[in-house]
């Protein structure tokens, strides 16, 4: 089944989890996206835009935005990103996690905007690469990751 086939009722495709979350505003469950006050903005099969606003609690021993936010963000959009293209049961997680840090982040409320697109969706790897930019379209962070398809069980 592709991802944009329709699922059976019982189980929907990774496209359509993804959209219920940013429908939603969550999963019903607790997970990191509340934790950070995530945004979904965007969900399309093979790419994925999330916010966040920053806040005081977010800060490392320098003042500015824990460079940890930025890579849960980019681990989060990018994971995203193919869980959209996988069908209907089959799961993913994070093999590898590579990020580069350009500039900090402030902490008073700054808007920053994460966006994750697959690269290569294999039987059992994907790739995916995203970057985070602030309020003012600079770039933050950038990322790849190397996720490992997760067959039905």
């Amino acid at each position: 089944m592709s991802a944009d086939s329709p699922a059976t009722p019982s189980q929907p495709s990774g496209l359509e989890v993804i959209r219920r979350v940013q429908a939603q505003g969550g999963t019903g469950r607790p997970f990191i996206g509340e934790l950070l006050g995530m945004r979904f903005d965007t969900v399309e099969h093979g790419r994925v835009v999330i916010s966040l606003d920053t806040r005081p609690e977010f800060a490392n021993p320098l003042g500015s935005t824990h460079g940890g936010v930025a890579a849960t963000l980019l681990d989060s959009v990018m994971g995203c990103a193919v869980h959209t293209t996988l069908p209907a049961g089959v799961g993913y997680t994070t093999l590898e996690l590579k990020v580069n840090y350009i500039r900090a982040a402030r902490t008073d409320g700054l808007t920053l905007v994460a966006e994750g697109t697959t690269v290569h969706v294999g039987r059992r790897t994907a790739t995916a690469e995203g970057g985070v930019h602030d309020g003012d379209g600079r770039l933050v962070a950038h990322a790849t990751t190397t996720c490992l398809i997760i067959p039905e069980a």
